[in-house]
């Protein structure tokens, strides 16, 4: 097995057996509130959680983020995944395709995606620092084709290649890169971060290169720098994966951030662990949102498992939809939403009207009227 290959290996097994989430910050989702009412009017079994973003119907607004691909065992993970998203009509992304690219014997541990999801949305992917090294609109296209993706994403993940001893930290030239593939590459482009969150700044230089999409992947799930802490060959390795596991941009903020910045769709990630969470991210304003750590657990024990938790993300949704008087998630994008606590604190210091949430209600009510 390659260096890739194996380092690969060294993240699903250490994200499965070890406990890299943020330690001493959250993704931020207590500090929403959504204003429960007690008349719902409505009925629970006619809420319909569908949308549509980038041209394509999901039945929720849900993805499976990026996890694998590459080895034997992330091809059966990718399959299961797959298979699942197929069923439930959701979507997923699938791991950095580098390794196939240039070792095209493994593609497929990455095409077994489209092959069990034949009418699924996915989202190949290649990492920025790549393209700083290299890559171009010829090895984004074979991503693209190596899956028959519907989109691509370029994943950014600066804080992990600084803590990865073999880490690459070229990321100068980076924005230009990202501008030019997303102008000629067929497929939208979306923009991922990996845990560490995207400010309005960077978002607003996103949107204009030319990129259709942006997931925000803040803090308060998987730390990259845990994982790279728990693959530390020595101390001075570790320390570094101590002193940064909770380095970022807490998701909730990201969230708010982003959208009230840009008019591209946004997909919420970081830490999302429930229905309430997914509702409270389109709450926010993001347009799908996306998990990764519990399916990749579920992934392991095969596609029925997947489909048992994604469904029951979906489930909670509706619940959660029901108890605001949503029926559908139009409705639910003008739900009333309160921040507090840290996340308020934060977007307040950073110029953000927090109150203008709240007041979505009031002014809806007056336009009704």
């Amino acid at each position: 097995m390659n260096e890739i290959g194996k380092r690969k290996n060294d993240h699903i097994r250490i994200c499965l057996e070890k406990d890299v989430k943020s330690r001493n910050v959250t993704a931020g989702f207590e500090d929403i509130k959504l204003i429960h009412k007690a008349l719902p009017e409505i009925e629970r079994r006619s809420i319909d959680a569908s949308t549509v973003v980038f041209d394509h119907k999901f039945a929720a607004p849900l993805i499976v983020g990026a996890i694998t691909g590459g080895t034997k065992e992330a091809e059966k993970i990718n399959g299961a995944i797959a298979e699942a998203v197929e069923e439930l009509g959701l979507g997923m992304g699938v791991g950095s395709q580098r390794i196939a690219i240039e070792k095209t014997q493994l593609a497929k541990t990455f095409a077994i995606a489209r092959e069990k999801a034949p009418t699924a949305f996915l989202i190949a992917n290649i990492g920025a620092p790549q393209l700083v090294a290299g890559y171009g609109i010829k090895e984004a296209r074979k991503a693209v084709e190596m899956i028959d993706a519907d989109a691509l994403a370029i994943h950014l993940n600066p804080l992990q290649e600084t803590i990865q001893p073999e880490g690459e930290t070229n990321y100068a030239g980076v924005l230009e890169k990202i501008g030019e593939i997303a102008r000629e590459l067929e497929v939208p482009v979306i923009v991922k971060e990996t845990g560490a969150g995207i400010a309005r700044e960077e978002a607003k230089k996103l949107e204009a290169a030319g990129v259709k999409g942006i997931d925000v992947s803040g803090v308060g799930g998987t730390s990259f720098a845990a994982v790279e802490y728990y693959r530390a060959e020595n101390e001075y390795q570790k320390r570094l994966g101590e002193n940064f596991w909770d380095w970022g941009i807490p998701t909730a903020v990201s969230i708010v951030e982003v959208t009230e910045t840009v008019n591209i769709p946004v997909i919420a990630s970081g830490g999302i662990r429930s229905g309430t969470h997914i509702a409270k991210a389109l709450a926010l304003g993001a347009s799908l949102t996306s998990i990764s750590a519990p399916v990749l657990h579920a992934a392991i024990e095969g596609a029925e498992k997947v489909k048992e938790t994604l469904s029951f993300f979906i489930d909670e949704l509706k619940n959660t939809m029901f108890l605001v008087g949503a029926s559908s998630i139009k409705e639910l994008a003008k739900a009333p939403v309160l921040i507090m606590g840290k996340t308020g604190e934060w977007l307040r210091l950073r110029g953000f009207d927090v109150e203008s949430y709240a007041r979505r209600q009031n002014g809806r009510m007056q336009n009704e009227r």
